[in-house]
């Protein structure tokens, strides 16, 4: 049987997903694929040789040398360092017990702290294990339903993907060739509609089910009044304060994605500093003049210009940092913790290169082919236009995502199915938005990835820390009701495009035919170049 060119694109895609179901190593399996058929192809002279040039080309020009991936390992840092110095410990300690007196109180606590550890971590299996770890035991010795339990550990934990610093928002932005800032902003509000969602699962199920979501008794409560306050308020300003130094520098136009990710590395060094038991009284006093520093130097920038005095505000902010820095770097607990993290950077940032490195061999070869005009004439063609094109990638995604991560979606499948979102989903939003609805809707339905079986990490990480009494089954039906909460935020997200673009600058409407430059005469004295020279 003779191929022809129009047989290679669905040769190629069934080879990815037969190789994806082996369970080879992905980059290794992309490169592979990519290379293999681009030797088919220039044997069956559908192209040459020199095609393949544009493989190395893209590598070192556009996946080496691209610094909106710089920020990934800045951003990897920070979740690592700040998953272990028990921040996550504190929070849910204080939140457990300020929402413990109502029904579903510690459903709330886990619900709430995980949306801002996902705001400051980024980081889906250090958030599940170690709320789990915390909070699992103390919702069992309280009567909560084990499936309820599990289920709503499993899904807090996933909210990072969504919750701005996400990995998986700079990755999007990056393969759909838009603004980290514009993504952020298109993420805060399904991100807080989702939580809005699961709280109201959490209070629905506690009037038509009180026995499984209980109050903690009043008299279980070990702090109460101002103490209680005051450890709530220990947790949640200084994570307030990193975000605004990541996600605000970042919207404000103050700072670029690198910069911010940057800053949120230190930062994580100095919040876990200030929370280990060895952190000195010289350095909390320090914390405290550079904090008052950091203070005096935002007030004059905001009523007056950057003057000396801004300046030297600053430098003090500056050498408290460097201060901490060096004293967290004096205590052994957190030399080994930056030292762990350090390792975890270095594995994910390898992970994700040669992930892109694959796909790219993979992706020059499947265009080289006709690829994507057979990709846009087969999902141009489906019926109900923009709407059909949204609910079958969604079923699609939802779908590979039983086998494949959010990293291997996004650089594998995003960058074929890109240019026909911009295309077909244009009329709808704009062209300009069309990308960031496309990008967080994906990043909504990806969540999903974590939790559904056979493969849902979120799960493996629970059966790994759960007590043996648990069961495994618990956990896999636990997941269930979280997984069609998802799904709801799905559609809201389809139905509602607003929910993504209500916070994206709008364009500017501007008809060009109407556009008058009008320029002034100036009127020059005239030129007296004198009697002609002999």
């Amino acid at each position: 049987m003779t191929i022809t060119l129009e047989m290679m694109p669905p040769l190629m895609f069934g080879g990815l997903v037969l190789a994806m179901l082996i369970g080879y190593p992905v980059a290794f399996t992309l490169a592979a694929l990519g290379l293999s058929f681009g030797f088919l192809a220039i044997h069956l002279g559908f192209f040459d040789l020199n095609f393949l040039q544009a493989i190395p080309g893209r590598v070192f020009g556009s996946v080496l040398s691209n610094e909106l991936l710089l920020a990934i390992p800045f951003f990897t840092f920070m979740g690592s360092v700040l998953e272990r110095c028990g921040l996550a410990e504190d929070m849910l300690d204080s939140m457990g017990q300020l929402f413990g007196p109502i029904r579903g109180g510690l459903g709330y606590s886990v619900i709430i702290v995980g949306f801002i550890l996902g705001a400051i971590t980024g980081t889906v299996a250090a958030q599940v294990i170690a709320m789990a770890l915390i909070s699992m035991p103390v919702m069992i010795r309280y009567g909560y339903n084990i499936r309820y339990i599990t289920g709503v550990l499993a899904a807090s934990g996933t909210i990072t993907q969504l919750v701005p610093p996400s990995l998986v928002l700079i990755v999007l932005a990056d393969q759909l060739g838009k603004s980290v800032g514009d993504m952020y902003l298109g993420a805060w509000g399904p991100s807080i509609f989702q939580i809005v969602l699961f709280a109201g699962y959490t209070f629905i199920l506690g009037i038509i089910k009180p026995n499984h979501v209980p109050a903690v008794p009043i008299e279980e409560r070990t702090l109460t009044g101002w103490p209680l306050w005051r450890k709530c308020l220990l947790g949640i300003i200084p994570s307030a304060v990193l975000i605004f130094v990541v996600l605000g520098t970042m919207m404000l136009g103050l700072a670029t994605p690198t910069e911010a990710g940057a800053m949120g590395a230190v930062g994580a060094i100095v919040l876990a500093a200030i929370h280990h038991k060895d952190f000195s009284s010289t350095g909390r006093k320090i914390l405290i003049i550079g904090v008052i520093a950091a203070g005096i130097g935002t007030i004059i920038a905001i009523l007056f210009s950057e003057n000396i005095v801004f300046k030297i505000a600053y430098a003090i902010t500056y050498l408290a940092v460097a201060w901490i820095c060096i004293e967290a770097a004096r205590i052994p607990d957190l030399r080994d913790l930056i030292k762990q993290g350090y390792q975890t950077t270095m594995r994910i940032t390898c992970m994700v290169t040669f992930i892109l490195i694959g796909s790219t061999c993979f992706s020059v070869v499947f265009l080289g082919c006709n690829g994507g005009v057979w990709l846009e004439h087969l999902l141009t063609s489906l019926p109900g236009g923009a709407w059909g094109f949204l609910i079958f990638i969604n079923i699609f995604i939802f779908f590979v995502a039983f086998f494949l991560d959010f990293f291997e979606i996004a650089f594998i499948i995003l960058p074929m199915i890109a240019p026909i979102a911009q295309k077909v989903l244009a009329p709808v939003v704009g062209p300009d938005a069309a990308l960031i609805w496309f990008g967080v809707m994906l990043c909504v339905n990806m969540q999903t990835s974590f939790l559904h079986p056979p493969f849902g990490f979120a799960l493996f990480y629970l059966r790994g820390v759960a007590p043996r009494s648990v069961k495994s089954s618990d956990i896999y039906w636990g997941a269930v009701p979280w997984i069609g909460l998802q799904m709801i935020m799905v559609l809201l997200v389809i139905v509602f495009p607003i929910t993504v673009t209500g916070l994206l600058d709008k364009p500017l409407n501007v008809d060009l035919d109407k556009v008058k430059i009008e320029v002034p005469q100036i009127d020059l004295p005239p030129l007296d170049l004198g009697p002609p020279q002999k």
